[in-house]
């Protein structure tokens, strides 16, 4: 059948990006062919397209997106025609009309939650749960510092924080993304523009710092995050917008307090089918009992994908955005 995908060629800014008439074949064993209703745009997206990661060109482009399964191949039990399912990882290639799809890591979205939230909040959703809840297990009262905390996983995290009654810090650009972190649950907020974010932690911690930083910039929060945590803290590096963190020699490690460093990534926390399953529908339960409020402030069609990265890339964008195939 006919579809429209998003393709690059060449890595870079994202004028590389162009939509392409593509055909799609028949599901073969194990998959499925969705017909896709809405689009997550995220920034592992960005990575892929500008070049931080080595990519096999050309290249589809994105991780997420909700939609109907239009037909099924051989094998599959996991999904039926006509039900409404969501996906988040694998090869890159959810900017697209249809998709064929491994059923085995489709998800079926729950009654109550529509495509475009389902689409636009599995990943950074999961991503919250598996940093927040497996790689440093947050616990009621403690203090936790984010970074980003206006964007589309911050904000999910600020709720998610408070949900469990931990006392959340946020890390913002400005007076306006501090504000919007304060309506999405965080306690404390620190402008990254003006305020020394070691410092102000420290004020707020009565000068302990706080047991977990969640740092998904890279290299220029390094240092302020490293001087954030208490001794025995847990550095929890999950992206690298301004480029990687430095390299950590084990006397940093050592000097700072007896600090644990980790570089964690959802490939490897959503592996199995269980743990997919278990993450996903601990996110949609959340979303159902009103402890996770998803705000999708951005849509774009599908033809504006150029401005959609570059909104994002410039960070134009609050919460979440969505491409959205059809109109």
């Amino acid at each position: 059948m006919k579809a429209q995908a998003v393709i690059f060629e060449k890595q870079g800014d994202p004028n590389v990006l162009e939509i392409q008439d593509v055909e799609i074949s028949s599901p073969g064993d194990g998959e499925a062919l969705i017909e896709q209703t809405a689009i997550g745009v995220n920034f592992i997206d960005i990575y892929h397209r500008g070049g931080q990661y080595p990519m096999q060109l050309p290249s589809g482009v994105g991780s997420e997106a909700a939609g109907v399964v239009l037909e099924i191949g051989a094998g599959v039990t996991d999904v039926s025609v006509g039900e409404r399912v969501v996906y988040a990882g694998g090869s890159p290639g959810s900017y697209a009309t249809h998709r064929l799809f491994p059923a085995n890591r489709l998800v079926k979205i729950p009654d109550g939650i529509s495509d475009e939230v389902a689409a636009s909040v599995l990943l950074k959703g999961m991503t919250v749960e598996y940093l927040m809840n497996r790689t440093y297990p947050v616990k009621a009262g403690e203090k936790v510092l984010f970074h980003a905390a206006s964007g589309g996983v911050g904000q999910l995290a600020g709720q998610w924080g408070k949900h469990i009654g931990a006392v959340m810090i946020g890390v913002a650009g400005g007076a306006d993304k501090c504000a919007l972190a304060l309506n999405n649950g965080y306690t404390h907020t620190i402008d990254r523009k003006t305020d020394d974010i070691a410092a102000r932690v420290k004020e707020i911690t009565g000068g302990v710092g706080v047991p977990v930083v969640y740092d998904p910039i890279g290299a220029d929060t390094f240092e302020a995050s490293l001087n954030s945590l208490a001794p025995r803290g847990f550095f929890v590096s999950f992206g690298s917008v301004t480029g990687e963190a430095p390299p950590v020699a084990p006397s940093t490690l050592q000097k700072a307090g007896s600090i644990y460093f980790t570089r964690p990534t959802l490939v490897t926390y959503a592996a199995s089918r269980a743990d997919l399953d278990m993450s996903a529908n601990l996110v949609f339960k959340h979303i159902l009992n009103g402890a996770l409020q998803v705000n999708i402030n951005q849509r774009y069609p599908l033809d504006q994908v150029v401005k959609a990265h570059r909104d994002l890339e410039m960070g134009l964008t609050t919460g979440s955005s969505v491409l959205l195939p059809k109109l």
